[in-house]
């Protein structure tokens, strides 16, 4: 059996801190020989975080505005104190295009207690422009055996008169505490918007104990929290639905757990409304060649055709890229790529984005030349799909370990970050790095 969802996405991102700084002398090497690479010319590290008030540990990447500015979070770093003493609480980031280089500001570091620990998802722009996020500790209830409590929804708006400074603090309104019971606890993944400005997303426990999908609907300045499904705590089916939810072009909700299923392995399903709810329809168990331990949110084309990730397993044991295409009512499941790597966790752990000519775009976590992660790319050629790597990561100054979904501007640059690398902050390990590769 895999690692489990809760530990796959969250203590396994913990254990990073315990990690040395063994492979940094063997990175020096490495980068000097991939900075004379042709991948690595289109290659530009827009910022290297330290583990202070910037921040530190970018794990689940970015989100970009209608002005191509981009906004992401930390784990760790920001606020030291409190119960974020050892580690920092986290903090959320702009980054705005200057001439030919970029500006960092911090928007916020978490305080902990009831304003927040550790962002566990990307900044989600909603309907009135402000950022909205979640915090996998933090808030109220208790989520773990460490007595963590059980995260938050946030919401994070500009100063209300224009700031004189090119550093700006945002102001924080938290939306929603979970208490870790039947309303859920510890939020992962990206928010959503529908159309009527209501908020969904996913929890990874609470509920029965397999966590929930949740809804946040806004009314009179508040907002009610509302369970539209509570995974049962049954390994045989889903559990942990810790990548969010997306909708499909009918209206229902649609997601992946990480546990759950036969094989344990993950699952693919389906939420549809009636007027008593919304009903679980399980569409897909996977399994030791489909891939095991489905990451990062799922994105829908205009077909239909829904596309993924896997973790772990497959025909090379370091997880798929995977598709689900729709036929005679029911979903056709196929393999579009099965990664290799020599080590135990090294598949994606991010989600894929499109372009509008139909390729992927991805991340691994230790595939490529160094086995430190990879930007890849699919492309479909005659019914099939063709690899490659836009950048081999060494853990030098580029960093390592890319878990995010990426971000794709209208000019063709990919944007994203790595997890750790590039210097001895964060226990040795390097804080990580927000980068962006030009075609």
């Amino acid at each position: 059996m895999k690692k489990s969802a809760q530990h796959r996405s969250w203590t396994r991102n913990l254990s990073l801190r315990s990690a040395t700084a063994a492979l940094a002398m063997a990175i020096v090497f490495a980068l000097t020989v991939v900075t004379q690479s042709v991948q690595a010319q289109t290659f530009k590290v827009l910022h290297t975080f330290t583990g202070g008030t910037d921040g530190g540990l970018p794990v689940r990447g970015l989100t970009m505005d209608r002005a191509g500015n981009l906004y992401g979070t930390t784990v760790d770093g920001g606020y030291y104190g409190g119960d974020c003493a050892n580690y920092g609480c986290g903090s959320a980031f702009k980054l705005v295009r200057s001439g030919s280089g970029w500006i960092f500001d911090t928007l916020y570091d978490f305080r902990g207690g009831y304003d927040g620990v550790h962002p566990s998802s990307r900044p989600v722009i909603g309907p009135d422009g402000s950022i909205y996020g979640t915090t996998y500790k933090g808030g109220m209830g208790t989520c773990d055996p460490y007595g963590d409590a059980c995260g938050m929804v946030f919401k994070l708006t500009p100063p209300p008169v224009a700031c004189k400074s090119a550093l700006c603090g945002w102001n924080e309104t938290v939306l929603y505490r979970f208490s870790g019971g039947s309303d859920g606890g510890s939020p992962s993944g990206d928010p959503i918007f529908d159309q009527a400005g209501s908020l969904y997303g996913t929890a990874e426990n609470g509920g029965y104990g397999s966590g929930v999908v949740f809804k946040l609907t806004p009314s009179g300045g508040s907002w009610t929290e509302s369970v539209l499904y509570a995974f049962p705590n049954n390994e045989q089916g889903p559990v942990f639905p810790g990548n969010g939810v997306i909708f499909d072009n009918s209206g229902n909700l649609i997601g992946v757990t990480e546990g759950g299923g036969g094989s344990y392995e993950g699952t693919l399903f389906e939420l549809i409304p009636s007027q008593y709810g919304w009903n679980l329809s399980l569409l897909y168990q996977f399994n030791q060649l489909s891939g095991a331990n489905p990451s990062g949110a799922l994105v829908l084309d205009a077909a239909g055709t829904l596309y993924g990730t896997t973790s772990y397993e497959g025909a090379s044991d370091c997880g798929t890229a995977y598709a689900f295409t729709p036929s005679g009512g029911g979903w056709n499941f196929s393999v579009l790529y099965n990664f290799a790597g020599g080590s135990p966790s090294c598949g994606p752990l991010g989600g894929l984005i499109m372009d509008a000519a139909g390729n992927l775009y991805g991340t691994t976590e230790r595939t490529g030349a160094y086995q430190q992660g990879v930007v890849f790319k699919l492309t479909p050629v005659n019914g099939g799909w063709t690899y490659t790597s836009l950048h081999d990561f060494t853990g030098g100054a580029d960093g390592s370990e890319p878990w995010s979904t990426l971000v794709l501007d209208a000019e063709g640059n990919l944007y994203g970050t790595t997890t750790i690398g590039a210097g001895q902050g964060c226990n040795g390990t390097g804080c990580g790095v927000v980068w962006e590769i030009t075609p």
